[in-house]
């Protein structure tokens, strides 16, 4: 009885430490080198014109920052750093979410508290393992490609084109799979819903699979931009073809 007791009393103070509650968001970042008062952006897109729009703006506190507000339903945002190359891609969704800013390589910056941000992390990482081949030929060819550009030399121009298209086919196809793959194993993700809007507006994609996959993503998914845009094309492509199925005028009927 006292270790039910305790574990009751555990799962309460557990959740009674989150600072943020359902629709709130709280990013605690570290930004580790970056001189006080330096300028945090959180941006995310116009919903009207989809083009960037500052959402807040915070300074830098002894290497730290914070960042709160509301979120109806996740979304790709960015952070934007003075002074620093480059942005922090993330998924805004309820919860607390840490982001550590790298400002040496902010592409390395590191990113966690959330479900949706967590499983983003992961699937990079597998991403980046499959598109491994393709960038390890790129690196290797980069200096003999200009020497020959420089040279007009053809022949070695067509021949490194011709091998690097061999493993870009090869890296698509690797990818393709890996992106269906990870939807059909991962109906609660927002990454999930990306994938299968990406797959909706691909005419190489199996429609009916597409489908499927859709119909398995969890409800709130389904809610989001991504899911009503999702559900409006499938609408659309099960629509007969302008003419399909009515009668010409004069045939009988």
């Amino acid at each position: 009885m006292k270790k039910v007791f305790f574990l009751l009393t555990a799962s309460l103070a557990i959740i009674s430490c989150s600072k943020v509650k359902d629709g709130e968001y709280l990013i605690t970042g570290t930004a580790k080198g970056i001189a006080n008062g330096k300028t945090i952006i959180l941006q995310g897109q116009d919903p009207v014109t989809m083009a960037p729009v500052a959402l807040d703006t915070v300074k830098v506190e002894n290497g730290k920052f914070e960042i709160k507000g509301k979120v109806t339903e996740p979304a790709f945002h960015i952070l934007l750093v003075q002074d620093v190359q480059g942005q922090v891609p993330f998924i805004l969704e309820t919860g607390e979410i840490k982001i550590e800013v790298d400002k040496d390589s902010i592409h390395k910056s590191k990113i966690a508290g959330t479900y949706s941000n967590d499983e983003y992390v992961k699937f990079n990482e597998d991403l980046v393992k499959v598109q491994k081949k393709l960038m390890d030929f790129q690196k290797k060819n980069t200096q003999t490609m200009q020497a020959a550009q420089q040279k007009q030399d053809t022949a070695v121009i067509n021949s490194l084109m011709k091998e690097y298209t061999v493993i870009q086919t090869e890296v698509q196809a690797e990818s393709k799979k890996k992106y269906t793959a990870y939807a059909e194993t991962h109906p609660k993700s927002f990454i999930s819903a990306l994938i299968i809007q990406s797959l909706i507006n691909d005419p190489s994609a199996d429609f009916k699979k597409t489908e499927a996959l859709y119909n398995s993503l969890d409800e709130s998914l389904k809610n989001t931009k991504p899911g009503k845009s999702i559900k409006e094309k499938i609408g659309q492509m099960k629509l007969p073809a302008v003419g399909a199925g009515a009668a010409p005028v004069g045939s009988p009927k």
